[in-house]
């Protein structure tokens, strides 16, 4: 159960993340069935993952032995990370600028 928390808890956040972040773009104002669609490829490319990932790492467990397979399966980690880091970055300067902002105007401080 501990397993499954880990693993599914990252990726329902991630997928909502980012699904949220594209369905407020511009360029979908009101659209519902764009939205909709962002939303189910990145669900489905999610689900494919999960599909493929087992496969990946039996295969490569069988072939080069279990350093290599979790040696893949950190590799996948990191990438999957270093895809969301643009979106953190956006996401801790808007917080940033949310927090001093209130901070100066609980101050009175003049704008720098």
């Amino acid at each position: 159960m501990l397993c499954g928390l880990f693993i599914n808890g990252p990726y329902a956040v991630i997928t909502t993340a980012v699904s949220n972040d594209l369905g407020t773009h511009k360029s979908l104002k009101d659209d519902t069935k764009a939205k909709a669609t962002v939303g189910a490829i990145i669900d489905g490319i999610g689900s494919l993952g999960a599909a493929c990932g087992p496969l990946i790492t039996g295969w490569v467990s069988d072939e080069f032995g279990w350093d290599q397979a979790f040696f893949v399966l950190m590799t996948s980690c990191f990438l999957a990370s270093l895809s969301l880091t643009r979106l953190l970055i956006k996401e801790v300067r808007y917080l940033y600028n949310r927090v001093s902002g209130r901070w100066r105007k609980y101050r009175k401080l003049p704008d720098c």
